[in-house]
């Protein structure tokens, strides 16, 4: 079936990449196509756990798309931000402090970005649930939603399986232990984001000192017990980011310091999030990282973002995975006795609802605000 056209206004056009001199992160890179079979998942499974325990980041390339239906999700991604009118953004708006999830349209100058010198969020997002029938969608968008349906499953099946099984192989558990509790057509809000990074005023730079979206960690407490969680707001399992050519991204690396992520073509950027670390125990922490200005050559360019962020489904219950030999050699990190760790729907939902919309506070550390999200501590890096 041939691709429905997208209008003129809606097409993406790709920026080049930066030629800046910048302090890049040394990232591993894995050869997705060998995850197909036992030999291929052998060889990988250790360049994965390494990956993650060092960097907490890896990509991945070979991953079953080519860069024509890549390039063709960006078109779609798009669309919203650049078809759907202004009103019809407010019809499909994500209530997101209500029901904790993102759904639909997340506008701009929702987030605090620094609190103290007035500085709000240029960033919009638009949400679709890995079922994409389960909500209704803006008119401009409904023609592509079986696009964007085979692009969820490939997501699910082809990227977000093969590395759950990996991860099970790394802690010596059953391959398809993590992919139990990651069902297609479980209830749970596993989804495809498309965000869009605007440009911002010379004063917003100047107030944020350049941070977009700050690096945080956090402590969240629910009924009687204590959860940590170390990441920048990906409160699920794993998170696919589709790479693009518009730096921002930072990660802090062991030594402390924040290095780029280096832009590949049709690579895939992995990383885990909270509650992958409730299931390894803490064995897979995720890993501090933030979105800052452009490099220099690229501050004329807004930046668009193509994600898929898997969930488990929300019956589970976020507790580690006791029979692994590895974590028994390891140590269990437990956040809370096991009979009051929270279901999934639970966790999200208490990470979301207020993300970004609380007032900081100066922290002990030497540039670290905090801010209380829902009983949530969380550190924002400078």
């Amino acid at each position: 079936m041939p691709s429905l056209t997208l209008p003129e206004c809606g097409r993406y056009i790709s920026p080049p990449a930066t030629n800046e001199d910048l302090e890049f992160a040394d990232l591993a890179i894995i050869d997705l196509s060998k995850a197909h079979t036992p030999e291929g998942r052998a060889e990988l499974y250790p360049q994965l756990r390494d990956a993650l325990r060092t960097y907490g980041f890896v990509y991945a390339i070979n991953h079953g798309y080519s860069q024509a239906q890549r390039d063709r999700i960006f078109d779609i991604a798009n669309v919203p931000f650049t078809v759907v009118p202004p009103d019809e953004m407010k019809t499909y708006a994500a209530n997101i402090e209500k029901v904790g999830y993102y759904a639909g349209f997340k506008a701009r100058q929702f987030w605090k970005v620094d609190a103290e010198n007035q500085v709000l969020d240029q960033i919009e997002h638009y949400g679709i649930n890995k079922d994409v029938t389960r909500r209704p969608h803006p008119q401009a968008l409904r023609p592509f939603l079986p696009e964007i349906d085979a692009f969820a499953r490939h997501n699910h099946f082809n990227v977000v399986h093969p590395i759950l099984r990996l991860l099970a192989l790394s802690l010596e558990l059953p391959e398809e232990t993590l992919v139990q509790r990651h069902n297609f057509n479980g209830t749970g809000e596993a989804c495809v984001r498309f965000m869009k990074y605007y440009r911002r005023t010379k004063e917003e730079e100047e107030k944020s000192k350049n941070v977009w979206l700050k690096g945080h960690t956090g402590t969240f407490y629910f009924t009687t017990c204590r959860y940590m969680s170390l990441n920048h707001a990906d409160v699920g399992s794993v998170t696919i980011l589709w790479s693009q050519p518009v730096g921002g991204l930072q990660i802090q690396a062991p030594d402390g310091r924040w290095k780029w992520v280096r832009h590949i073509e049709n690579a895939l950027v992995i990383n885990t999030g909270d509650m992958m670390d409730f299931f390894s125990g803490g064995y897979y922490k995720p890993t501090i990282h933030r979105v800052v200005q452009p490099p220099e050559d690229q501050h004329n360019y807004d930046r668009l973002g193509v994600f898929f962020f898997s969930m488990p489904d929300d019956n589970v219950r976020l507790i580690p995975c006791v029979e692994s030999p590895v974590l028994c050699k390891f140590g269990i990190q437990r956040r809370c006795p096991d009979e009051d760790a929270p279901l999934c729907a639970a966790w999200r939902k208490g990470r979301t609802t207020t993300y970004g919309r609380s007032d900081l506070k100066k922290g002990i550390e030497h540039n670290v605000e905090e801010e209380v999200i829902e009983g949530i501590v969380v550190k924002h890096y400078n």
